[in-house]
């Protein structure tokens, strides 16, 4: 890494950790040294508002007089494996890659209870959105009115989420 503030570099990393409510988190290298400070509007000018832990992310980072930041997110990939994941409602995530992604809205979403809802555009049920479909999904937390990209499946209680993206990533990802 240079000491020259107007170069960039291309480092890919995980997650270290994001809090969507601080604005801020952190990346660290696979090449090692400082952690890499990743500021919120940098994610947003890449389509999410949030990245779940131990998400593999690329970023073009700048050598600044705070140290190194990501000026730039160039493509991230859900954690490999979450912890935890017990979502009986899905027997088969990995079936749903036919399943269309269809345009949504959150309607709410608690991280703390772990699930929330969202609309999707010409449906008349609201769609279940469970925190661990998020993780999955490289995503850790969503706002009401946030814009979404849903595979929807039809659980045992009712319609949920089985894949979200942020409806930005999704439309760069169809172009």
């Amino acid at each position: 890494m240079t000491n020259d503030t107007d170069t960039t570099e291309q480092i890919p990393g995980l997650v270290k950790w994001f809090d969507p409510v601080k604005g801020f988190g952190f990346v660290v290298s696979d090449h090692g040294g400082p952690d890499i400070l990743l500021h919120v509007n940098v994610l947003r000018n890449f389509g999410q508002n949030s990245v779940a832990d131990n998400a593999r992310i690329l970023v073009a980072v700048q050598n600044t007089e705070r140290g190194v930041q990501a000026v730039e997110v160039l493509s991230i990939d859900p954690p490999s494996s979450v912890d935890g994941m017990n979502l009986f409602d899905i027997a088969e995530l990995d079936s749903v890659e036919n399943t269309p992604l269809e345009p949504g809205r959150v309607k709410w979403f608690d991280k703390g209870k772990g699930f929330g809802f969202a609309t999707i555009f010409g449906r008349d049920t609201d769609v279940f959105l469970h925190v661990e479909v998020l993780r999955r999904c490289g995503l850790s937390d969503l706002q009401p009115g946030e814009a979404l990209a849903i595979r929807v499946i039809d659980g045992k209680r009712g319609q949920m989420a089985a894949e979200i993206q942020a409806w930005e990533a999704a439309v760069l990802q169809a172009t």
